[in-house]
């Protein structure tokens, strides 16, 4: 395995940029589409297949269930900020996917990147190709700037409650994954995506 990822990340300012751009959109979707991939770290096929029916509550916290890799099911924990995002995409909505496209029907993950590419472009972010992965590649990195910890951790089935860990978060199965990340450098009460979330405050 090589010991850098080829997928270049957004810069801090970069990543406040598409947030702040996203979140000034006439379309609440768009900011969604942002909150999804960069401040929850799904990938572009996990954030379209999102239903409101994933939507919930678990142990007194917003949380979405996710349908991963392998078909596993995990809990992730929605910060109060992100939690907001999603429910002005969703409206009153009550059911349905939560990124819709134009005649109401599941955004597709072609129609996702676009979106995507086209907040770059206006928040003035020039990357060769910009796609989906991007902002998942940011998550990582941005949550180590953050301060959480990087551990070797054994493969892990599907957990009853996400792990305080980055590699967890990423649902990387092999943390040499998560390494490749880090270039420069049980509880959902303790749940990364909190710390996260505080730590791009400014943005959210």
């Amino acid at each position: 395995m090589p010991t850098e990822s080829p997928t270049l990340g957004l810069g801090h300012q970069q990543f406040e940029a598409l947030i702040t751009t996203a979140r000034q959109s006439s379309n609440p979707n768009d900011f969604a589409l942002v909150a999804l991939l960069g401040l929850l770290g799904l990938g572009i096929v996990e954030a379209c297949g999102s239903t409101i029916a994933n939507l919930g509550e678990e142990h007194g916290r917003r949380v979405l269930r996710v349908r991963g890799k392998g078909g596993k099911t995990v809990l992730v924990p929605l910060p109060p900020a992100v939690a907001g995002v999603i429910d002005r995409a969703v409206d009153e909505s009550t059911a349905g996917p939560i990124l819709p496209n134009t005649d109401g029907r599941r955004m597709d993950r072609h129609a996702g990147t676009r979106r995507l590419r086209d907040l770059a472009h206006t928040a003035g972010i020039r990357m060769p190709r910009m796609h989906p992965h991007m902002p998942r590649h940011t998550f990582v990195t941005t949550m180590l700037d953050a301060g959480v910890s990087l551990r070797d951790l054994r493969r892990i089935e599907t957990p009853p409650e996400p792990l305080p860990d980055v590699q967890i978060t990423a649902r990387h199965a092999d943390p040499r994954t998560t390494m490749r990340y880090d270039r420069a450098r049980k509880n959902l009460d303790r749940h990364p995506n909190y710390i996260l979330a505080a730590y791009m405050a400014s943005g959210t």
